[in-house]
Parts: structure tokens; sequence; C-alpha cells
């Protein structure tokens, strides 16, 4: 019984409203902190850092503010790249124009930015929910491609919208090193889970997940669906536009509009779905699944097709990774709909009782 809660008793309520109240969980937790803070950095090479690590990282974070809205909330959206956009250059214009600015308040800023773009695409969200809603908040990704290839002034005047950063620091760090974007990003993503996480349980979330239930009965009850609805939007684009802002600073470094492309949103809409909506863990799980699988299919493929004698071109493992990767998509919904997260609380579930079967 590796999962074994007997015996773990609360004696205050403090005690038993704790984010992880089983032991085991605790210790999972400090373990998996050290590995991500402490293992990975000193196992991992620089381009593990660059090409993969930080990316997932932001993309961790990225998906934890779409799941803020479409899991805890139920309102689907397809705008998350353009409140990465909007949080990104935002964060640029205060970064260049305003010289050796901090990072975190620039952080701050982008996502504040992000925060009231994703208020004003919300608010179709008083009127139309489901595919309707979708629509309305893709309306919001052309709107801002259209934006910062046409409004010179957020993009420096710049004749293609492209950007750069450089010389970044924190308290006088130099962060020029992909080790030192690494450990800036995961710090963000940690102190942001745990604020989501307490967020989610209390009275704001409660009202968020009636909403997502059922909205006419959570309104009869005596929530404010407009409230609920529009907060669920701010924090989930303030979250978004925080990645956006790591993604163009931290992980591009020199970027334009096309960056952050409707792909990202409906990717960030899969990790969501595939990881688990309504969990934060989920998101973590949804993030990994998306970013890792065709980093793996990439060079897992060509080594396949070398065991048989057979060579393949990029463009047909490419082809290859999409079908495989689409067809893991379509899998998952089928065999289980509520994503990898429910996966890891049945695994859960049978520690309690292993060794027995049942």
């Amino acid at each position: 019984m590796l999962y074994r809660e007997n015996g773990q008793y609360k004696t205050s309520y403090r005690a038993d409203q704790a984010i992880l109240p089983i032991r085991q969980d605790r210790y999972f937790m400090i373990a998996l902190l050290l590995a991500v803070f402490v293992v990975v950095p000193a196992l991992a090479s620089p381009y593990w850092f660059s090409a993969i690590l930080i990316p997932l990282t932001i993309m961790c974070l990225a998906a934890l503010g779409v799941n803020v809205l479409v899991g805890y909330c139920g309102q689907i959206s397809l705008g998350s790249g353009a409140f990465m956009a909007v949080g990104a250059y935002g964060a640029f214009n205060l970064f260049a124009r305003m010289d050796g600015f901090p990072l975190i308040p620039t952080l701050i800023f982008g996502g504040i930015c992000a925060m009231l773009f994703g208020i004003l695409f919300g608010l179709p969200s008083l009127r139309v929910k489901g595919l309707y809603l979708a629509v309305a908040t893709l309306a919001a990704q052309f709107f801002s491609d259209w934006m910062f290839l046409r409004i010179k002034w957020l993009t420096n005047n710049s004749p293609s919208g492209s950007v750069s950063v450089s010389n970044l620091q924190i308290f006088g760090i130099p962060l020029d090193t992909p080790f030192a974007r690494y450990m800036f990003c995961i710090s963000v993503l940690v102190v942001t889970a745990l604020l989501v996480k307490n967020l989610v349980r209390g009275a704001i979330g409660r009202e968020w997940m009636a909403i997502r239930d059922m909205d006419v009965a959570a309104s009869v009850i005596g929530i404010r669906p407009m409230f609920a609805k529009l907060s669920a939007f701010a924090v989930s684009s303030f979250i978004v536009g925080m990645a956006g802002v790591l993604w163009g600073f931290m992980h591009l470094g020199s970027w334009e509009p096309g960056a952050f492309s409707v792909d990202i949103s409906f990717k960030l809409l899969f990790m969501v779905i595939i990881g688990g909506m309504g969990s934060i863990m989920g998101s973590f799980f949804g993030a990994a699944f998306i970013v890792l699988l065709p980093i793996f299919l990439t060079n897992f493929l060509p080594f396949a097709a070398g065991l048989f004698g057979m060579s393949m071109s990029t463009a047909t493992i490419s082809h290859i990774e999409f079908i495989i990767f689409g067809a893991l998509i379509v899998w998952f919904l089928i065999v289980e709909p509520h994503g990898l997260a429910k996966l890891w609380s049945m695994a859960k579930q049978k520690l309690r009782i292993w060794p027995f079967p049942h």
C-alpha cells in the first residue's frame, strides 16, 4: 500500500485545508521540486535547456492559464496566441522605451496588457458560449496579427513587425545563459502554479466551476455570471500574457507576429484537453505530451526506419509525425476523455490498495 492514507489524522482546520494534505503527496512534490531545480540543471546540456526545457516550461505556464478559462470556467477560447502576442509586445515596448527597466515589473506589465486585451475579447462570453464564443475569441487572433503588422509604433517602427531584446538581467544577475533563463522560467511557473492552486480552491474558483457546470443555476443562487466570466478571462489572459513575455524574451529573443500564430492557440487548447480540464497537474501533463512527443518522434522514426534498412526524408518524417500525433490525440480522447490527469488519479487510487487487485 504505497499510497496509504490510514493514520494520517488532521487535528486543525489549517491542516485539513492544506494543498497537499497527504504525506506521500508532499514527499512527491519535494522530490519533483528537487528534480527541476537541482537534478535537471546538473545533468542537462545547453541544447536541452534551449530546445526542450525552456519551451516546455513556458508552455506549461501558458497551458495553466488556458486551463483556468477552459477547464475551470468552461469558456472555450481560441485567442490564446493573441494574448501571448499582446503580452510579449507590451513588455517589449516598456523594456525598449524605458532603458534599464527591471525584468519582473516588465513581465507583470506584459501580463496586465494581455489581461486588458482578454477582458475586451471576453465580453462576448456574456451573451454567447460554446463554439460561438470560440469563434469570437478567434477574432482576437486575427486582430492582434493585424495590429502588430499595421501599427508601427507597437513594434518600434519595425517594417515587418520583428523585434528583439537583449541584456536581460534580474537583481543584477545577467540572464545570458540557457541555465539562467531556465531557472527564471521555472521559478515563475512554480510561483504562478501555487497562486492558481490557491485561487481555484477559494470562493472565486468555486464560482468559476459553478458557471462551468450550470450557469443558470449559478446565477439563481447568487453568483454573478459577468464577474465570474470576466474574472476568468482576466486571470487566464494575464497568465498567458506572462507566458508570451517569457516565450519572446527567454526562448526566442527575436520574434515577429507570426511567432504567435493561431497554431499556438490550438496547441494550448489541445494541451488542456489531453492533460485534463480543471486540473493543475493536467496542464503540465498536456504540455509535456504536446511538446515532447514530436521531439521523440523526430529522433525515433529515423532510428526505426534504419532497423528495416530504410531511409526517410525530412518531409516524410514530418508527415508521419502529424499522423501519429493526431491518432494519439483521438485515441486519448476515446480511451480517457478526462485526460492524462484522470489516469494519474486512477494510478494513485490503485496504489492505495496495492498489491491487492481490487
